[in-house]
């Protein structure tokens, strides 16, 4: 029997220091929609996603000071513009938790992944790719299993349908930062757009008519905890991706639902069958939506001068 050490060494998993922290972020991010759930019961979902982002920008300000000097005006504009959408993800994914799981929670807002190409399409005209038409198809058949398998038919409940146009929102978020990622210094675009987040969020307290919660530490815990994690996912996220590629980055994401998944079964909570079924598809539709098979390279690519 041959031995041959590289072949055993191509056979082991390798992940870079920067894919691990992507990894660990991941495994956080899963937590969170649990801990917000819990948030609900001591303040009201505006309250609480302003707190949280407040805290996340306010962090990310005493650490950028020297570089805010030089805000401009275009990426006041972007950040607000991009600030603008994530207020309109997590405050809808907030709202929704107060009826629905965690695990649910968090397998329909991975479908901001596959909703992005559709996104483009009908913004900038721009025709999704065959994968990304595959991992749409599998998410939103994944989708229509989660919302209905007690009774084998599609009745998606307010909590779900407010998920689900938060993950439009994270989408076009997504499409905001990638319009705008050449031209601004990201320091001071994160901060604008957290900040943007969270005042939008105590802006609508009184336009729905939500107190402002009274003090509890657990709100304190909650909201700064998460507020800080924000802060410290955004730039893990910054510093990884400048050498981990998109697809690969994507796969690793794709795992969010699934930690949320698994804590969420911790505490208690159970998916039937047919709904796990649909939370798979959907992780796997965020996988195919993000591959590309290769390009054939041409004759006159692939050789030398004849």
């Amino acid at each position: 029997m041959l031995h041959n050490p590289s072949a055993r060494k191509s056979l082991r998993l390798h992940f870079s220091r920067q894919e691990l922290a992507l990894i660990a972020i991941t495994i956080v991010w899963g937590g969170t929609f649990l801990a917000v759930q819990h948030a609900m019961t001591v303040s009201g979902p505006m309250a609480f996603v302003g707190f949280r982002f407040a805290v996340a920008a306010l962090a990310l300000a005493l650490f950028s000071l020297p570089v805010l000097k030089g805000l401009t005006w275009r990426e006041f504009f972007a950040g607000t513009a991009i600030g603008s959408m994530i207020f309109i993800g997590y405050a809808l994914q907030t709202v929704g938790l107060q009826t629905i799981s965690s695990s649910k929670s968090a397998f329909i807002t991975a479908m901001y992944v596959p909703l992005v190409p559709l996104l483009q399409w009908a913004v900038f005209r721009r025709p999704p790719r065959l994968m990304s038409w595959l991992g749409v198809s599998f998410a939103f058949a994944g989708l229509i299993l989660l919302a209905g398998p007690e009774a084998g038919q599609v009745g998606f409940e307010l909590g779900e349908i407010l998920t689900l146009i938060g993950a439009l929102g994270i989408a076009a978020e997504i499409i905001l930062i990638g319009l705008f990622a050449g031209s601004v210094d990201s320091r001071r675009i994160t901060i604008v757009q957290l900040a943007t987040a969270a005042v939008i969020s105590f802006a609508m307290m009184p336009a729905v008519g939500e107190a402002m919660p009274s003090f509890s530490w657990t709100l304190v815990l909650l909201a700064g905890g998460l507020g800080l994690a924000s802060a410290i996912i955004q730039l893990i996220m910054n510093w990884a991706q400048k050498s981990v590629s998109p697809t690969r980055a994507t796969v690793i994401y794709a795992g969010e639902p699934v930690w949320a998944g698994i804590v969420g079964r911790i505490a208690g909570e159970r998916l039937p069958v047919l709904a796990l079924a649909g939370g798979a598809l959907i992780v796997i539709g965020v996988i195919v939506s993000e591959l590309q098979p290769k390009r054939r390279p041409l004759p006159e690519e692939s050789g030398g001068q004849s």
